[in-house]
């Protein structure tokens, strides 16, 4: 047998390398999300109160967005690391753990127990059928579902639309009078403090001063065209009326359901007098689309969001056209006027801009005009 030359046992070691490199190589992670832009579905749902429901998007056969609309977009673009937020129930049954879960309750059942279905009529301060999970989807604890889970230790804040430093017993109560279109709870009363008591309970992985990743809802892309709410009517009517209604004015339970689940509705609605008010945050589009985008149709989360970003736009700008209670006393929303957020739709309106514009868009003019010109704003009366 010949013995292989030099060359050839050079060549056979490199090739082992190679292979051995490949082998041992760590698999690629995944940081990005894909977004499926191809269905619509409900605009704003209500989350039940014993458990999450998934419910799927039906195809839409509409026709595609208008030429030279932003695309859809999904953020963030990096998976943040999910919550661990402990459990109410596997707290004992003594003073701390019913505090904790009477506070859960009074986030998934407002209406019934400080709402207008409340026994006592002096414990009805929120005015409307909603929940406070309307919003703070499965109790405050979903991801970017506007949680409350890592809100404790964020507080005292400022707070631009009141230009002051704020409490979280504020911010609730700003909550209260605004979506819920009621009356603050005693600060010191047992409801607040139950409530704060499971907003410190369900924040526990949160460190003070930082906030965890996935508080409030994904950021989108402003879209480079005014909000439609004509388009926004056709994608409600085909896509939102089975949860929320052709009225908008959402599924009432009947009244033996309504006493066992301690809520007035099975899905909220999203204009009319049992709706927020609007001086609400859900009152603005930007913020409402985000929302929707995030968590709608309800089951959904904001790794695989179903509304494309436009939709998320349009359909809110018709749901927010639409009558609804009236909270006075706006104009002195921001009195330091640069931080009045651009979709504000009431005024007095900041900069040369149209009332509708600030209502429907384009915004990123107005943002471009208020970061050059704050002084301007700030003195604006």
């Amino acid at each position: 047998m010949r013995t292989p030359s030099s060359t050839v046992v050079i060549a056979g070691l490199v090739l082992i390398g190679v292979v051995t490199l490949f082998v041992k190589r760590p698999p690629r992670t995944a940081t990005g999300i894909a977004a499926p832009q191809t269905q619509v579905a409900p605009a704003v749902a209500q989350a039940p109160a014993a458990e999450p429901v998934s419910v799927a998007a039906r195809p839409s056969a509409r026709s595609p967005p208008p030429a030279g609309a932003a695309p859809a977009a999904s953020l963030p673009t990096v998976v943040p690391a999910a919550w661990d937020i402990p459990d109410p129930d596997t707290l004992p049954d003594d003073i701390y753990g019913r505090t904790v879960r009477r506070g859960r309750d009074l986030i998934a059942r407002t209406s019934s127990l400080i709402g207008p279905d409340a026994a006592d009529p002096a414990m009805r301060h929120a005015g409307n059928g909603l929940d406070c999970q309307s919003c703070h989807i499965q109790a405050g604890t979903q991801q970017f579902g506007i949680p409350l889970a890592g809100v404790w230790g964020v507080f005292p804040q400022y707070i631009g639309r009141e230009n002051e430093v704020r409490t979280l017993e504020e911010r609730v109560n700003g909550c209260m009078e605004r979506s819920m279109n009621g009356r603050p709870l005693p600060v010191d009363g047992d409801e607040m403090k139950a409530i704060l008591t499971y907003v410190r309970h369900i924040s526990a992985p949160e460190r003070v001063g930082q906030s965890l990743v996935g508080r409030g809802t994904p950021a989108l892309p402003l879209p480079d065209r005014a909000a439609d709410p004509v388009r926004g009517e056709q994608i409600y009517a085909e896509n939102c009326v089975a949860c929320h209604g052709a009225d908008g004015l959402g599924q009432r339970l009947e009244a033996t359901e309504a006493a066992e689940t301690g809520r007035r509705y099975r899905f909220p609605p999203l204009w009319g007098p049992d709706s927020y008010n609007d001086g609400a945050g859900m009152a603005r589009i930007i913020t409402a689309a985000r929302f929707v985008h995030g968590n709608m149709p309800l089951g959904t989360t904001f790794e695989a969001p179903v509304i494309p970003a436009l939709d998320s736009f349009d359909v809110m700008a018709f749901i927010n056209t639409q009558p609804r209670p009236h909270r006075a006393g706006l104009e002195g929303d921001y009195p330091d006027r640069s931080n009045k957020p651009v979709d504000a739709a009431y005024p007095p309106f900041v900069g040369p801009f149209t009332p509708d514009q600030h209502r429907f868009g384009p915004w990123q003019p107005i943002q471009d005009w208020l970061r050059a010109n704050a002084a301007a704003a700030s003195a604006i009366p």
